[in-house]
């Protein structure tokens, strides 16, 4: 898998997104990585194809960005877009970007 990202961006993305944005990627993972059933995700990788997560403490889940990501400002627009495709699949109000 190839990255255009640091392992320090890589690191710094999965911080953000388990610190502050759990619950949206349990969402991300339940409507779009095919596991409606997931009870946690933790993001546990990030490269230019896609965004992983290791649910209910194995499993590894990637989900594609739909589109080849080259540069770290394209991250965070990939995670608000797939969140909300989630919102949508799901049936969830979708709350308001910060």
């Amino acid at each position: 898998m190839s990255t255009p990202f640091t392992p320090d961006v890589v690191e710094a993305i999965k911080r953000h997104m388990n610190d502050d944005h759990a619950e949206d990627g349990l969402l991300i993972v339940r409507a779009l990585g095919g596991r409606p059933d997931a009870g946690t995700a933790v993001t546990s990788d990030v490269d230019a194809e896609a965004i992983t997560f290791t649910i209910d403490g194995g499993e590894r889940v990637r989900v594609p960005w739909g589109e080849t990501l080259t540069e770290r400002a394209q991250a965070r627009k990939a995670v608000v877009r797939l969140y909300r495709q989630a919102c949508e699949k799901l049936g969830v109000p979708a709350r308001g970007e910060h």
